[in-house]
């Protein structure tokens, strides 16, 4: 993520010389217009390269996006996208009535754009039906001139209320269907820092609507859909305090000589602090690494009038005077999460390379020298998007501020037994239904340490096994005296009524509750339920990773048999004539 500038030709020709190594993962994209796009799919893939994704493309032919759609055998189906994006410039959706809007009497207008309404509704029907991609669709970019001139804005259903109705309307028909999204490309278009559209010239003579600039820009842009699909969002933002929370050096200039506040110096600073709290009230873990006097920086945080984030808003804080490699191995360790989780923003040049050098999963970004930017560094970060936000990510930065209260709990509790009765824990199971789903995805596509099998679910594969009479998802919530740990665990069983056998296709925990005798919770009422079922025994499998050491005895634990063993992969038996002896300390 370092903030490399290459212009459009570049792009090009690095994306021809790029390879794809055995860690990168595949995503494989599909692009429909109306107009000239060429150099955006070649942007995207020399983008998230360096992301350690790999972009396998299809741009469909030239101005030939319904019949790609239509037709059952075309490139677009044979590529089996993950992703589609489709640009439609207004001008052609619109034909006639973009040039000559008013030779149409008000209900003509109206009957117009609703039948253009129920086109888009009908292709994204159809495209939905025939591919199981996610589908990124261009709102449309809003004119500027009108030949009614300053009265334009007060025609009814005139060109640009039509336009802004039909966009109004895309987001309507996107808003709830977890596949649909739209992409705001008029809004892109007047924010962008350059002039996103092509030059007259240009536009006429190749059909390229958006400038190379503007396609690079729009390329950033795009990267946001790539992170959560494969899997890469970050989770950790992690900051330094001097010239990057606030403007100086606390030491130096004190409490009060720090630029934070209201006015002028301070303002970029409080601008900045306020983007990361609503980062944090998303779900964005944050955490500190500072090269400071403890005392001085959080007497800071604690006292300072106009600090926005306070000392509960950190999971993990690193004020000393270690390198600060070392404090981001610590900070990833306390919070047990992976350093290719985190983000890192500091100020210092060589504290950035530092942490490049020795540290190059963590994603490391560049503050600019002018401070007045900073909040728009906030802006620019893609990493952290989602394709959903549940209630787990929303309140994820709060669920590891009070970890961290039970890590001090622990100290005072010598019997690990004893702490876990202390903490009062709450366990509800549950059957999977509409509002759990997404998180259950979540939970297949990240969870490493206590997964069983570390099979990966698409939203849409999870939704056709919860629909399937063949197959049972449950689901874990988990409180306890110190918060709530929200969805935290998953199973996914597969019937087999024949051999009155349940197959245990999926059972994970979140890392957040191991060690605190969930799992065996879980078990136990998977197996309670398979004998209400009248099922004989229940199967499962331990596929051995590099990073699911934690769960390779949980079978032994729960008292199943292994039946065989090959490669890294182990296979049991529970017979349901026995009884499960494993002591449950959770209320359940």
């Amino acid at each position: 993520m370092q903030d490399t500038k290459i212009n459009f030709s570049d792009y090009l020709h690095k994306s021809k010389s790029l390879k794809k190594n055995s860690s990168m993962q595949e995503v494989k994209v599909a692009f429909l217009s109306n107009f000239t796009i060429n150099g955006l799919p070649e942007i995207l893939k020399t983008k998230l390269h360096q992301e350690e994704i790999w972009v396998d493309y299809y741009n469909a032919p030239y101005n030939q996006y319904l019949q790609e759609i239509i037709d059952n055998h075309s490139g677009l189906y044979k590529k089996d996208p993950d992703l589609i994006f489709i640009l439609l410039d207004v001008e052609k959706f619109l034909g006639d009535f973009f040039f000559f809007p008013y030779r149409y009497n008000l209900e003509q207008r109206k009957m117009l754009v609703m039948e253009k309404i129920e086109e888009i509704e009908n292709v994204l029907a159809m495209l939905q039906e025939r591919s199981k991609a996610k589908i990124v669709i261009n709102d449309f970019v809003v004119p500027a001139y009108s030949s009614r001139g300053i009265i334009e804005s007060k025609q009814e259903w005139g060109l640009t209320e039509s336009i802004h109705r039909i966009n109004e309307s895309l987001r309507n028909i996107c808003m709830n269907n977890n596949r649909l999204f739209t992409f705001p490309l008029n809004s892109f278009c007047s924010h962008h820092d350059s002039y996103p559209l092509a030059e007259p010239k240009i536009a006429y003579l190749t059909d390229m609507k958006i400038s190379s600039d503007g396609l690079i820009g729009l390329a950033s842009e795009y990267t946001s859909y790539f992170y959560p699909l494969a899997s890469k969002s970050k989770k950790c933002l992690v900051l330094d305090l001097d010239n990057t929370l606030w403007g100086g050096i606390v030491s130096e200039d004190g409490l009060e000589g720090i630029k934070l506040g209201p006015d002028k110096e301070g303002k970029p600073f409080l601008d900045f602090q306020s983007l990361i709290l609503e980062l944090f009230e998303r779900g964005v873990i944050l955490a500190i690494n500072s090269k400071n006097n403890y005392e001085d920086g959080l007497e800071v945080i604690r006292n300072h009038k106009y600090m926005l984030l306070r000392e509960d808003h950190f999971a993990c804080i690193k004020i000393n005077w270690q390198d600060k490699a070392n404090n981001i191995k610590e900070i990833s360790k306390e919070l047990d999460i992976g350093v290719d989780s985190i983000v890192f923003l500091d100020d210092d040049k060589t504290n950035r390379a530092l942490i490049r050098e020795l540290i190059p999963e963590v994603a490391v970004i560049d503050l600019p020298e002018d401070v007045s930017l900073y909040p728009q560094v906030i802006k620019n970060l893609k990493c952290f998007n989602l394709f959903n936000i549940t209630k787990e990510d929303a309140e994820r930065g709060k669920m590891y501020v009070d970890q961290k209260k039970r890590s001090v709990f622990k100290l005072s509790v010598d019997d690990l037994d004893a702490f876990i009765k202390k903490l009062e824990i709450k366990a509800v199971d549950r059957l999977a239904d509409e509002s759990t789903l997404n998180r259950i995805t979540q939970l297949t596509q990240k969870t490493n340490q206590f997964n069983l099998t570390t099979k990966r679910y698409k939203e849409e594969e999870i939704e056709e096994l919860f629909r399937s009479d063949h197959h049972l998802i449950e689901s874990i919530m988990v409180e306890d005296k110190f918060g709530d740990y929200g969805t935290t665990g998953a199973v996914i069983v597969k019937k087999d009524l024949e051999e009155k056998c349940w197959n245990i296709d999926t059972f994970l925990l979140s890392c957040r509750i191991l060690g605190k005798n969930i799992e065996f919770a879980l078990m136990k009422d998977i197996i309670e339920k398979a004998k209400i079922a009248g099922m004989r025994s229940i199967k499962g499998r331990f596929i051995s990773t590099k990073k699911n050491k934690p769960a390779e005895n949980f079978f032994e634990d729960c008292g199943f048999v292994m039946t065989k063993m090959c490669n890294e992969t182990k296979e049991y038996t529970f017979a349901l004539s026995k009884e499960f002896k494993k002591e449950i300390l959770v209320d359940v």
